[in-house]
């Protein structure tokens, strides 16, 4: 087969290509940002001695071990926009039903409902962070009459910020190559509300016809470039609020 070759100005005039970034890029700002804060949060939570502490570990992990098919079959379900199990939870508070991946206007935010999924992995690798802190630097500081909010923001926070580190880079990385649960809940739609950079390259690939390889080749390029870019600008500016023992 021959080599197409796709001038830049093709790519870059396409108006496609940047609805596609932009839908992209603001799904991986909030899913990062909600994985991150709720992970962490949960890790301080279940950092605690509590009853049954092994089986709320184990409750919150298991989602992100299910096959991405099987958990975006059961948020079809739980989303549905006539007898989805979230309208009729909030239909006791008087909420109209919502078309969560029908309408436009709140179909990415059912994407992003649905990657509080994975949060558990985002919070193994933060307790795994928490429980490394020296339990005498929290002795110390009560001592010194540091309350709870002091402690969290001079020794938990700076000691966790290598593990903030590692999982905004991971979880970047991973959010924007989302895939498979768009192609499965919304395909792109509604009017290409949801649609992903990776899933136009996949359409350019395999379901348009002819299909347009050459066009997808570039655009899987692309976004190598804009996710090496994203991990290397995290990477230069980590040396400026990432603490290491």
């Amino acid at each position: 087969m021959p080599t197409v070759i796709v001038p830049l100005k093709d790519i870059l005039t396409d108006p496609q290509l940047w609805k596609c970034f932009a839908t992209t890029g603001r799904y991986a700002l909030v899913s990062v940002g909600i994985e991150t804060i709720l992970g962490f949060a949960l890790a301080m939570l279940l950092n605690a001695k509590v009853r049954f502490l092994g089986v709320w570990r184990t409750l919150f992990y298991i989602p992100s071990i299910v096959p991405i098919v099987a958990t975006s079959m059961i948020w079809l379900y739980v989303l549905n926009g006539r007898a989805g199990l979230l309208n009729w939870f909030s239909s006791f508070f008087g909420v109209d039903r919502i078309r969560w991946l029908s309408d436009p206007e709140f179909a990415m935010t059912g994407l992003l409902m649905m990657s509080t999924t994975w949060v558990g992995v985002t919070m193994i690798i933060f307790l795994a962070g928490l429980q490394n802190i020296p339990e005498e630097y929290y002795e110390a500081a009560k001592i010194d009459g540091a309350g709870g909010m002091t402690r969290l923001l001079r020794i938990t926070i700076p000691l966790m910020t290598p593990t903030i580190y590692l999982n905004i880079l991971v979880n970047i990385i991973n959010t924007f190559q989302v895939f498979s649960q768009v192609l499965i809940m919304t395909d792109g739609g509604p009017r290409n509300a949801t649609r992903t950079f990776v899933l136009h390259i996949y359409d350019n690939a395999f379901t348009y016809l002819p299909p347009q390889m050459g066009y997808a080749s570039a655009l899987a390029w692309i976004l190598f470039m804009i996710v090496f870019a994203f991990t290397a600008i995290i990477v230069v500016t980590s040396n400026r609020w990432v603490y290491y023992n």
